[in-house]
């Protein structure tokens, strides 16, 4: 009977975990969800800057580009090493269009 009991327990709090991770990642979604919107509208709006020279509208337009993928690619699935990998790529590319940017 104890042996039930202690089994029934430890499944209770790993089903628990799973809720709370599954709260939690959904949450941790929406978040980056959100913050990629508003960071692919602004590139879009970058992109569409008349007082821009082509290739920065160009550079911010790729940068939008991207953000649609990695949007894409997480209303998919949630692998947390990739959106990563993912987000540092993007700031790389955003780094490196404000630099040239800067350079003109």
């Amino acid at each position: 009977m104890v042996k039930i009991m202690r089994k029934k327990m430890i499944i209770n709090r790993v089903q628990k975990i799973k809720r709370i991770f599954k709260v939690n990642t959904q949450k941790i979604r929406e978040n980056l969800l959100t913050k990629l919107y508003e960071l692919f509208v602004l590139a879009q709006g970058q992109a569409k800057n008349d007082r821009l020279e082509l290739q920065d509208r160009q550079e911010w337009l790729r940068i939008a580009a991207y953000c649609g993928q990695v949007i894409n690619g997480l209303t998919k699935s949630f692998d947390e090493a990739k959106i990563t990998k993912d987000l540092e790529k993007l700031e790389k590319l955003i780094n490196e269009a404000m630099a040239k940017e800067k350079d003109r």
